[in-house]
């Protein structure tokens, strides 16, 4: 309260006090219509003061209530006020403005730190100790089960034992969880992190998917032990083929009698045939490790998919194209994609021949909001082993008497090099896909 208001309040009092003495000696005096003046006076200063004090106390009432539900709208006039009043509306306008700023800084701060947790990869979730969902990023949503959840339950669709692991993990522990997404196998690293909100018990639940780590750190290992392999190796043929040449040639040179040189002959035809052999099998396995980096340019999918129907024309084998969008242009090593699907192709081809109507269809999709550009190769042939089904992309595996266990192996690297990847799902007795996904900027 400043000067001018208390100097306001002592005259009002004042003034009322001398209008009640000046009441009572009318009364004693008998002076009626003095009296009658000096109770109007009196009622006039009560019913003034009481005014007054109700609009400051409408004024107070009003910005409580604006800050208790965070209204910060309000701005009171001062046109047309008493001096006292227009200085009470000036003090609560600022207060509502400074409580209109911070406000506005706290938002502009929650909006800050929102948008830079949903720029985050990794998956996030807050929930509480009942396993209801406060709130999960943008990361969280698409990579779980593509819309918001409500409870960690609902993650049993993903993996059944997903939400008991989540609920009894404790801060610090790091566990591994497969889950599965269609055709999508992934693996998510969660840990967990527990604080107080409110007075409410949270956890922060980071789920990041370590799957394509793996990969790539199981690719870089196999490599590095395919450039050693292959060094070894090939240091070791050489000599013994460049030996066996010598002594043949030397053999005929300084004569023989014929027996003992078509046992020494058929010995180093032996050694020569199979250290070839073995020369060749090194060198196919060095394309593993010398895979070069593609070189990305412009191309449309419909010319990349005729081209494959010259290469692959239905015969023995129906080959059937079921394209959308294939007008679609992607960036890529137009060689390297086209060794991966010459070589999904061929695969599908000798898994179905021995069907009595052999069919293999090619389709394509595009996937807006993913912004995914998928084609994949389907097979009618009798299908993969469950037991073989997650070892077909590691280099070396074969299931073929004839084949070298690297061409889906080169497929999978080339895949990663382009940022996108290949899965596989099978059914025994109905056949296999093989899905091409890639990413389009």
């Amino acid at each position: 309260m400043n000067r001018f208001q208390t100097l306001r309040i002592v005259l009002l009092m004042l003034l009322l006090a001398a209008a009640s003495v000046a009441a009572y000696l009318f009364f004693r005096h008998e002076l009626y219509f003095c009296l009658l003046f000096s109770l109007l006076i009196v009622l006039g200063i009560i019913l003034y003061v009481c005014q007054w004090q109700q609009k400051t106390t409408l004024m107070v009432a009003r910005m409580i209530e604006g800050i208790r539900y965070s209204d910060f709208s309000l701005s009171f006039s001062v046109r047309h006020k008493s001096r006292s009043e227009q200085l009470l509306a000036e003090e609560i306008n600022k207060v509502v403005s400074e409580f209109r700023t911070k406000l506005s800084e706290k938002e502009e701060r929650y909006q800050y730190y929102e948008t830079l947790l949903d720029t985050v990869d990794s998956s996030l979730l807050v929930a509480d100790s009942s396993g209801m969902v406060h709130w999960m990023n943008c990361a969280a949503v698409h990579d779980l089960c593509g819309y918001p959840i409500h409870s960690l339950n609902e993650l049993s669709s993903l993996n059944s034992s997903f939400p008991v692991i989540i609920t009894s993990l404790q801060p610090g522990e790091v566990k591994a969880v497969r889950i599965c997404r269609g055709d999508v196998m992934q693996e998510l690293a969660v840990t967990v992190t527990e604080y107080s909100s409110q007075g409410v018990d949270l956890r922060l639940i980071n789920l990041k998917n370590i799957h394509s780590v793996l990969e790539e750190n199981e690719i870089e290992a196999w490599q590095k032990l395919i450039r050693v392999l292959t060094h070894e190796i090939m240091n070791s043929i050489a000599p013994i083929i460049s030996l066996s040449e010598t002594l043949s040639e030397r053999a005929v040179q300084n004569g023989m009698n014929e027996k003992d040189y078509g046992i020494m002959l058929q010995g180093m035809q032996t050694i020569y045939r199979r250290s070839k052999g073995l020369l060749g099998f090194v060198e196919n396995y060095r394309k593993l490790s010398r895979l070069s980096m593609p070189v990305l340019a412009p191309v449309r999918m419909e010319e990349l998919l005729d081209d494959l129907k010259k290469l692959f024309p239905s015969r023995d084998i129906h080959y059937v194209y079921r394209t959308e969008d294939a007008d679609k242009i992607l960036m890529l090593d137009r060689s390297q994609i086209e060794q991966v699907l010459i070589n999904l192709l061929k695969n599908a081809g000798e898994a179905c021949i021995e069907q009595e109507i052999p069919e293999v269809i090619i389709a394509t999709h595009y996937e807006m909001e993913k912004r995914i550009f998928m084609l994949t190769v389907t097979d009618n042939g009798s299908g993969i082993l469950p037991d073989v089904l997650d070892k077909i992309f590691v280099p070396f595996f074969t299931t073929k008497p004839t084949g070298s266990g690297i061409g889906l192996s080169l497929c999978k690297q080339i895949m990663n090099l382009h940022g996108g990847s290949i899965s596989v799902s099978s059914e025994i007795g109905k056949g296999s896909c093989f899905s091409l996904k890639f990413l389009c900027k």
